[in-house]
């Protein structure tokens, strides 16, 4: 396997997949205003992790295309990464159950927010294995 392809590519797939994990509320919960209220409950609002999200999918896509230096966009990607984990487990971590288990009786809502942070561990992973690949380590 070609890491200089195939660690960006794992770190893009996790972003659109920590995006999508992101919507799901809006799909479950019938009050819209009730998933932001789930999101903005903790610490941190994961919306800032979607915006590194979506700015790792730019550099690791720039990295692997030869756009931008390569090293450059795995470092880049790499704590781009590291802040979504972080970010999510913050807010995971500091949203009152009360309120997930308030957002509708399906079971999924209730393991939603530590799915968001596994979501979100495929982005420092990938950079990591495309930083691994042009020997940074």
């Amino acid at each position: 396997m070609n890491g200089l392809r195939t660690g960006p590519t794992v770190g893009i797939v996790g972003c659109v997949a920590y995006l999508v994990v992101l919507v799901v509320p809006y799909l479950i919960v019938e009050t819209t205003s009730a998933v932001g209220a789930y999101y903005g409950a903790g610490a941190l609002s994961p919306a800032i992790a979607a915006v590194f999200a979506l700015l790792s999918i730019i550099l690791l896509a720039a990295g692997r295309e030869g756009r931008t230096d390569p090293s450059l966009a795995a470092g880049a990607a790499l704590v781009l990464g590291v802040f979504v984990v972080g970010v999510s487990l913050l807010w995971a971590a500091t949203v009152p159950t009360s309120l997930v288990l308030g957002l509708t009786e399906s079971t999924l809502i209730e393991q939603h927010r530590w799915a968001v942070v596994v979501a979100g561990a495929p982005i420092p992973l990938g950079a990591v294995w495309f930083a691994a690949a042009l020997d940074l380590f």
